[in-house]
């Protein structure tokens, strides 16, 4: 059964660039073990714009806590659990929960047992 991750993973982007997502890379996150990061459209493609990302996190991993300083981020989960901790408030992250994480504030996202997957925005572009 595809899900609509998989199916954006394996879309096509369209506009400023037109690139189909299963012949995208997922890279591995530069700092955090177990996180993958699919580049679907860049600031390249925006004249520094914005850029939009899927994101997986394996089970009961991490991205640590850290900040954008110029770019302010929305994280749409698509499946899975976790948390969302930014400054001294935690979220429930679900299927449908939407985040908005203001440029400069310290943010970290914690995958629960089945992992998570999320789209992430950030203006301007972060990549």
């Amino acid at each position: 059964m595809n899900t609509l991750f998989d199916s954006m993973s394996h879309g096509t982007v369209h506009g400023g660039c037109t690139r189909c997502g299963k012949d995208l890379d997922w890279n591995s996150h530069p700092s955090f073990t177990g996180v993958e990061l699919k580049h679907l459209v860049t600031g390249a493609d925006t004249d520094g714009g914005f850029s939009v990302h899927l994101v997986r996190i394996a089970p009961d991993c991490a991205i640590g806590e850290h900040d954008h300083p110029g770019s302010w981020e929305l994280h749409e989960v698509a499946e899975g659990h976790g948390t969302c901790r930014l400054e001294e408030s935690e979220m429930a992250y679900e299927p449908g929960t939407m985040a908005v994480l203001p440029a400069g504030r310290p943010h970290s996202v914690q995958a629960g047992k089945e992992g998570l997957k999320l789209l992430a925005k950030f203006v301007p572009a972060l990549v």
